[in-house]
Parts: C-alpha cells; sequence; structure tokens
C-alpha cells in the first residue's frame, strides 16, 4: 500500500506507511508547497538587488525605493495572521491556490509597471497573497504529514528549500538586474503560474469545518490586521520621521490600543480568531521569539553588509551577491537533512547551535576594515550565518507546530512567519536609523565604517539575547526529562 495526499484525518495505518513510503504525488505535493515558499524567498531577495536600477529608471527618491521593499513586507507581515486562520476556516487548499494564483497576477503588472505608486501597489499586493499562501502551506504541509519523524523530515524540507530561495534570489536578482530590471518582476510570474497549475493537479482538497466559517471572528480579524499594517508601518517610516516624533509615538499607541481591543474581543467571542490560549505553550512562545531573533538579525545584517560591500568597497550588485553564495549553499546543503537530526536530539539544542552560530560571525564581522580580504574577513561570517539559518530555519518551524491540533495549524503558521517578518521589520528600522544617525549622507569611508560598527553590534546583542531564550527550552527540557524519570522511578 502506498502513500498519497490525504486531508488530515487520515488513519493510523496511513501515517504508519507514509513514513517509509512516500509516492510520486506525495512528494510533487511536498514539493509544489515548497515551490511556492522558494518563490516567496527568491522574490524578495531578487527586487533588493534591482533597486539602484528601479530608481533610476522610474526616477523614484531613495525613500520612495524604500517603499518597493517595505510595501511588500506591510502587506505580508499585517495580513499573516489573517491569513493563517482564514486557511483553517475556508480550507488550505483552496486559500493556497487563490493566493499563488493573484500573486502571478501582480508579478506580471509589477513588471510592466512604468509608474512607482503602481510598482508600489504591486509589491503590496504580492505581499498579502504571501501572507495567505506562506500560512496555508506550511499548515498544508503539517496536517498531511503526522507529528514526530516523518513531520520532522517534511519541514526540513519545506524549510531548507524556502531559505535557499532567499539566498539563490541574490544571485539571480543580480543576474536578471543586468538584462534589466523588470525580469526580476516578470520570471516569479511563469514560476508561480506552475506552482498553481501543479497544485490544482497535486494538492489532495481538505474539508473545513462549516461551523468554523460561520463563526469567522470579524472583529477580531479587523483589530489585529489593523494593528499589524499600523506597526509594521509605523516602524518603517519610524527612520524618516523620527523615532520620539509624536507620528512615530502616535502611532504606537494606535497599535496597543488596537491590540488591547483585539485582546478582549478575543477572550469574549465563542470561536476567536486567534486563540489566546495557544500561547500556554512555551515550546511555540520559544519558536516565535526565535523566529523574531533569526529573521530581525539577518534582515539587518544583510542591509549593513549590502551597504558596506557596494557604498563603501565599491562592489556590483552581482559581486555582492556572490559575496553571500555560500551561506546559501550551506542552508540547500544542510537545512533539507535536519529532520533527521531534530528525531534525535530535539530541536531546542539545533536552535542553540544556530545562534551561536550567529554570534560568532556577526561579531566576526566587526573586523572590517577600508580593505578587507574576502577569504579572511567576510567568508568565515557567511559561512557561519549559513550554518546558523541551516539549523534555526528548519527547527523553529518545527518546534512552533509541535503538539498543535490540526484545526489550529493554520493559526501556528501565521504566528510564527508573522514573527519572522516583524521581525525582519524592526530590526532593519533600527539598524537603519543607527546608520543614519552616525553616517547621515557622509561618503567618507572611515566614517561609515564607524556608523556600521554601532549597528552590527545590536545586531549581535540581538541574537545574544535569542540564543537566552533558547536555552530556557534546554533547561525546561532537561527539567522535564528529570521529572519524568523520578515518577517512573
Amino acid at each position: 500500500m502506498t502513500a498519497t495526499l490525504s486531508p488530515p484525518t487520515a488513519a493510523p495505518a496511513d501515517e504508519a506507511t507514509r513514513e517509509n513510503h512516500w509516492d510520486a504525488r506525495l512528494w510533487g505535493a511536498l514539493l509544489v508547497l515548497c515551490g511556492a515558499l522558494f518563490l516567496d524567498g527568491l522574490d524578495v531577495s531578487m527586487v533588493g538587488v534591482a533597486l539602484p536600477s528601479i530608481g533610476a529608471d522610474l526616477g523614484l527618491s531613495t525613500s520612495d525605493l524604500q517603499w518597493v521593499v517595505s510595501g511588500y513586507v506591510l502587506g505580508y507581515g499585517g495580513l499573516l495572521l489573517l491569513g493563517g486562520r482564514t486557511a483553517d476556516i475556508l480550507g488550505r487548499r483552496k486559500v493556497f491556490l487563490a493566493a499563488v494564483a493573484v500573486f502571478a497576477v501582480a508579478s506580471v503588472l509589477g513588471g510592466i509597471a512604468n509608474d512607482g505608486t503602481i510598482l508600489i501597489a504591486t509589491r503590496f499586493i504580492k505581499g498579502v497573497s504571501a501572507a495567505f499562501t506562506v500560512p496555508a502551506g506550511l499548515s498544508i504541509v503539517t496536517t498531511t504529514f503526522p507529528e514526530g519523524h516523518v513531520r520532522n523530515r517534511a519541514l526540513a524540507i519545506y524549510a531548507g528549500i524556502g531559505a535557499t530561495g532567499f539566498s539563490a534570489g541574490l544571485i539571480l536578482g543580480g543576474l536578471l538586474t543586468e538584462l534589466g530590471w523588470r525580469w526580476t518582476f516578470l520570471v516569479p510570474g511563469p514560476i508561480a503560474l506552475i506552482v498553481l497549475l501543479a497544485g490544482i493537479k497535486l494538492i489532495a482538497k481538505d474539508k473545513p469545518d462549516p461551523n468554523e466559517r460561520k463563526s469567522f471572528d470579524v472583529g477580531g480579524a479587523v483589530t489585529v490586521s489593523a494593528a499589524m499594517l499600523l506597526l509594521v508601518r509605523t516602524v518603517v517610516t519610524a527612520p524618516d520621521h523620527g523615532w520620539a516624533s509624536a507620528q512615530t509615538l502616535g502611532g504606537f499607541a494606535i497599535v496597543v490600543a488596537l491590540l488591547a481591543t483585539f485582546i478582549t474581543l478575543e477572550q469574549r467571542v465563542k470561536h476567536p480568531l486567534v486563540r489566546l490560549g495557544i500561547f500556554k505553550s512555551g515550546s511555540l512562545v520559544r519558536a516565535n521569539l526565535g523566529a523574531v531573533g533569526v529573521f530581525g538579525s539577518y534582515v539587518a545584517f544583510q542591509f549593513i553588509a549590502t551597504l558596506y560591500l557596494q557604498n563603501l568597497l565599491g562592489w556590483s550588485a552581482l559581486e555582492t551577491a556572490l559575496a553571500f553564495l555560500p551561506a546559501g549553499l550551506l542552508v540547500a546543503a544542510v537545512a533539507p537533512r535536519i529532520g533527521t537530526v531534530a528525531d534525535r536530539i530535539g530541536t531546542q539544542p539545533l536552535i542553540v547551535g544556530g545562534f551561536v552560530a550567529f554570534i560568532a560571525g556577526y561579531l566576526l564581522f566587526l573586523r572590517i576594515d577600508e580593505s578587507p580580504s574576502y577569504v579572511t574577513t567576510i567568508l568565515p561570517t557567511m559561512l557561519l550565518l549559513g550554518v546558523g539559518f541551516a539549523l534555526t530555519f528548519p527547527a523553529l518551524n518545527m518546534q512552533a507546530t509541535a503538539g498543535i491540533a490540526d484545526h489550529e495549524q493554520g493559526l501556528a503558521s501565521g504566528l510564527v512567519n508573522t514573527s519572522f517578518q516583524i521581525g525582519g521589520a524592526v530590526v532593519l528600522a533600527v539598524a537603519s536609523a543607527i546608520v543614519l544617525s552616525q553616517a547621515g549622507a557622509s561618503t567618507d569611508p572611515q566614517v561609515l565604517l564607524d556608523a556600521y560598527k554601532p549597528a552590527l553590534g545590536v545586531i549581535a546583542g540581538l541574537s545574544f539575547v535569542s540564543l537566552l531564550v533558547a536555552l530556557t527550552g534546554v533547561v525546561s527540557r532537561q527539567r522535564h526529562s528529570a521529572v519524568a524519570g523520578i515518577a517512573e522511578s
């Protein structure tokens, strides 16, 4: 008897069969889901490399260009919780396929846009579509593959390919930008179409609970989505307006008010958008905090490293992309195999080890100067970051969804992906503000170095705090094992 991709109600016999026998349809469905996550990472990093060319062609200022990136983050980070819960209620397959179709159309529209406003609008739409495809795709994986070895294996492959997409986008973006920046927008369109057609054929239909659909928490959806959208927007614009400005402080105050309203609503409705009791899971909370640390530190580091390599050293976009290539190769080679290691030692030691690698890499990069050796100064950091990402990204996805009931897998997926995106937006804004306050518009190499290093110190500090959080998980696990041992004796 061979395994097929079936709804979460699969019989135990099917689960046992899946453990050793994944047929072509099951592999195909997993690769479709991986393809969507790969495409998301690819799109983000490709566009980042093309920004200077976009600005020159469309006459966009630096502030306008920021919104080409921030528009995507706004839609993505702002609506992930809604996207995850919508997948639970309306059906994961339906939501996934519809969002992929929107992503494909928006890609083509962005590629032919001749106006900056339209271009930014298409980026926002793509961010919104990703806010639905990512949690829906992750929850399809977690509800198709039973918890344990099988799910760890699937999630390791899924997360590894997704992380590889982010790294590959740097290289592909550099190459496509040489042909013209529009190709960085157009190429994802046909890829998304292929993912859509394959998904229609390979992803099995699921049957959402009709009672949950009738009780959709409209008030919770509106308040939390508004809070997340405003939080991302406030953080992104804070470096321009000033962190202590009335606009920034007012934005944060409204976010707090919206979140307080949301929590009050969730405590009163029968079927909340976010069941607050889910946060009683210590492993889920640690996974979400770890997601903030991983993506926040890495996105901010990539920003600093790109400024250093291009603005200070004068490297091209392609040369910069190639500098990051070793990290991407390590992630591609190691991350898909992490599932087996997680089976043996658990996810928490992997997360601890990953943050140790991140801290070492960021601290080593503090040695940068005006004429560095790539092999001795830059390459060690890239290799350590590759190790860190390969260990933490799959492990955090595993930990965030472990022990969660099938009907809340979309919620858990939305939560962890929201943490990734909010972390990236907040820490990037902080790093940008530090560089701007230290260097201003200066092009003096020493002034720039003096601006980059404090930002790198903050990035390393965040990773250290994240390491401490991860270590609490190791301690908790050891205490639990000790208590279990005493009970057995």
